[in-house]
């Protein structure tokens, strides 16, 4: 270890300070911290695992084991027309502990990987603490270990090690609650029905894509809106959700012309197809770079993922729109990774400190896995004296660390879809599922070439 022989000082509370000299601290064993020390230890790194649990403990947590699943029992899933499943597949070239662990504690669940979630923490539980390089602390760490290190204390880091992240070096912002609009494919919006315009024609005048709405098409998305299933929240984010944020359909709730003389107002909009301003507006933002994914302007909600689907099709234009992500809002702590962190997570200033899992900014068991996968793979290649590894994007994995650390712009959590993927050359005949296939085809192919290029 080229750069790990300077000391480093892990600070807990409870407990004296500990000194490391050959380990990499890895803080948290969550999935991406526990996916992190896992691949240290793969390629000969001697770890400290620190996991404060059962000593501290969250809200949501109700084991001591490591890699708790605390929301649902699935890991998505597994085909590869699936942006998830090709997630997961991109994972098993680089032989992922919580991947293997979901094989051994698998339970039927049709085309989605679910899990008995008691086996699947026992698994990986077991193979680190028994691992012969791996040290494992059950202590709550206050401060950012000296380096090298990885941080990977997930949504709900607090106190005074949150205190600590907030200090660091070029970090404007630790946001410590998730409001979230849905976002979906700018393929998948009916153009026939939706217009490009801004307010006014302010900006470029194509801005923002606008679905405009009658008084009755209105009035039947209030009606769904209002009556729609919500999902049930932690009781620690209750008054979070209710005072932190105004959903849409809090919003809606106080009355049928709320929205349309809020987030739905028409002013300053001309329906091309009429000459006339609509009754109400649906506005879309760009959300990428790219501008394959727009997001729903003012749409923060918490409505059941098959709610929003249902009830948003009922927006002229999005019929048919597919979801890259669903709105939600809950507690989460996270950076704003563009401005603090570079490639494979890394501190920018200090590469020999990252962060991984949901606070760096990917949303999901499966995608904050692979984050403390990228993360624990670089940080092993630079203090072995290589070159770190480069992910693509065309791949999943480097897709979602590149939106993670350049998506400056109102920066969001992103989960694992395909329109966050570099774009097909041509896009192939045979409609979604051929072009889908085609984006996975070519992921997998860049993804072990990119093995073999590092691991010859």
């Amino acid at each position: 270890m080229n750069s790990a022989g300077a000391a480093s000082k892990l600070k807990t509370a409870g407990a004296a300070t500990v000194t490391n000299n050959d380990r990499v601290t890895v803080v948290g064993a969550g999935l991406a911290g526990s996916e992190a020390a896992w691949q240290l230890l793969k390629r000969g790194i001697p770890v400290r695992l620190a996991e404060m649990r059962p000593a501290c403990t969250t809200p949501a947590h109700v084991t001591a084991g490591f890699a708790e699943l605390v929301c649902s029992n699935s890991l998505k899933a597994e085909h590869l027309t699936n942006a998830s499943g090709l997630l997961k597949a991109e994972m098993k070239l680089f032989d992922s502990l919580i991947l293997r662990a979901a094989e051994q504690a698998r339970v039927p669940a049709g085309g989605a990987l679910a899990v008995d979630r008691e086996r699947f923490s026992a698994f990986i539980t077991e193979a680190l603490s028994s691992h012969p390089l791996c040290e494992v602390v059950r202590a709550r760490v206050d401060e950012i270990p000296d380096a090298p290190c990885v941080v990977a204390t997930g949504p709900l880091t607090d106190g005074r090690l949150a205190e600590a992240i907030g200090r660091l070096p070029g970090m404007r912002a630790l946001h410590f609650f998730d409001a979230e609009a849905p976002i979906v494919t700018a393929e998948s919006i009916d153009m026939t029905r939706a217009f490009r315009a801004s307010r006014y024609g302010r900006g470029e005048g194509d801005d923002y894509i606008n679905c405009p709405m009658t008084e009755a098409e209105y009035n039947a998305f209030y009606d769904a809106l209002i009556s729609a299933e919500l999902a049930d929240v932690h009781e620690f984010e209750k008054k979070l959700v209710f005072e932190g944020c105004l959903a849409v359909e809090i919003l809606a709730a106080r009355g049928r012309m709320t929205l349309a003389f809020g987030p739905l107002k028409p002013v300053g909009l001309v329906d091309p197809r009429t000459g006339r301003q609509p009754f109400a507006v649906v506005q879309l933002r760009q959300d990428n770079a790219e501008g394959t994914l727009y997001n729903l302007v003012g749409f923060q909600t918490r409505l059941k993922w098959g709610e929003q689907k249902r009830v948003f099709a009922l927006i002229p234009g999005l019929e048919h729109a597919e979801f890259a992500r669903y709105g939600v809002m809950h507690r989460n702590t996270y950076l704003d990774s563009p401005q603090v962190l570079a490639e494979n997570y890394a501190l920018k200033g200090n590469p020999l400190i990252r962060f991984a899992g949901q606070m760096t900014g990917v949303e999901g068991y499966v995608e904050s896995a692979a984050s403390g996968m990228t993360a624990g793979i670089g940080l092993a290649m630079s203090l072995q004296g290589r070159e770190e590894i480069h992910l693509s994007g065309q791949t999943v994995m480097g897709a979602l660390m590149c939106h993670t650390i350049t998506q400056t712009a109102d920066f969001q959590p992103m989960n694992a879809n395909f329109g966050i993927l570099d774009a097909l050359g041509e896009k192939p005949r045979g409609g979604k599922k051929a072009r889908y296939e085609k984006l996975s085809e070519r992921a997998l192919q860049t993804m072990r070439e990119t093995i073999e290029q590092y691991n010859p």
